[in-house]
């Protein structure tokens, strides 16, 4: 596994949109922020700009990642946001000059296209952590975002949060997979999927209606993905819905069905979200996780 190189004071980051559309206002804050810390900032073509849904047309923001990966003065790429589009154009990117020099990137959401395609083509590191939104409103100095300076810095995380009466106790190690359930699910059967055999598999969603997490449980079950993992960690399900008929069980009650027969360990309620609550993530490095009555524990071990 290829860890790419920790940032030091002066470099630079390059900050693009590869999805969504974000007006200027929204993702200001996180520049300055940026270079408060120490770090000058290339903006993408993308950033403010508009296609419909999406912050470009699929060749526009094909083109803005794309100088960004290929840029020997980029260091890091932060991806401003999510929402939907970068698989319309995962298969055309070229990673050929990223692979030889590798970088950070940086993003959550529909970003977990990159890190899973990145993870299984080039094994190569990637961060999922906060983007810019969540450097708005006063929040750039709360442990979630300062979670993303340390980890471009390199110093080795280490988190921990509550224990729930669900948690499967136990002790594991392996290398970090994970992202959006949704992507997750949608990659299955792509060449961007992950490959989870001893990984410790994190997974979060936003907005969906209570039926599709369990669909797309039973899609990660069926495709093998949950058989032989060491370890499972469940993050942040929020702003859940359900249909005019109730569906009948909670989220947690869902989670828990899908993986009761699994003896590796699991943990609910990580703190792994699109809420505040979402600790930078190194995706592909090897981690410790410690699930116990009283706390859970995940630390870095490379």
């Amino acid at each position: 596994m290829i860890i790419p190189p920790y940032l030091q004071q002066g470099d630079t980051i390059g900050v693009v949109c590869p999805a969504g559309f974000m007006p200027q206002e929204k993702y200001q804050t996180c520049i300055e922020v940026l270079h408060q810390w120490g770090f000058n900032v290339k903006e993408g073509r993308t950033l403010g700009s508009q296609f419909h849904y999406f912050s470009g047309t699929d060749e526009d923001r094909l083109n803005d990642l794309q100088q960004m990966l290929d840029d020997d003065s980029v260091k890091a790429i932060l991806c401003a946001r999510g929402g939907y589009g970068l698989s319309r154009m995962i298969d055309d990117l070229n990673f050929k000059k990223f692979a030889k020099h590798p970088k950070w990137i940086i993003g959550f959401s529909d970003i977990t296209v990159l890190h899973a395609h990145i993870f299984e083509h080039y094994k190569i590191a990637t961060l999922h952590a906060p983007m810019a939104g969540a450097f708005n409103d006063g929040e750039s100095n709360n442990e979630f975002v300062q979670s993303l300076r340390n980890a471009l810095s390199g110093r080795p995380s280490r988190y921990a949060a509550a224990s729930t009466a669900l948690n499967s106790v136990g002790e594991c190690e392996g290398r970090l997979a994970g992202g959006n359930l949704a992507l997750i699910a949608h990659l299955v059967g792509s060449s961007s999927s992950y490959n989870t055999k001893n990984k410790i598999l994190f997974l979060e969603d936003v907005g969906e209606y209570l039926y599709n997490i369990d669909r797309m449980m039973i899609q990660l079950k069926r495709s093998g993905m949950l058989d032989k993992l060491a370890g499972l960690i469940f993050g942040g399900f929020t702003e859940l819905k359900d249909t005019v008929i109730p569906f009948g069980s909670t989220i947690h009650e869902i989670l828990q069905h899908h993986v009761k027969d699994y003896d590796y360990p699991v943990c609910y309620d990580f703190p792994v979200s699109h809420e505040k609550e979402n600790y930078a993530l190194k995706i592909g490095v090897k981690h410790r996780l410690s699930i116990s009555a009283d706390s859970v524990q995940l630390i870095q071990i490379e």
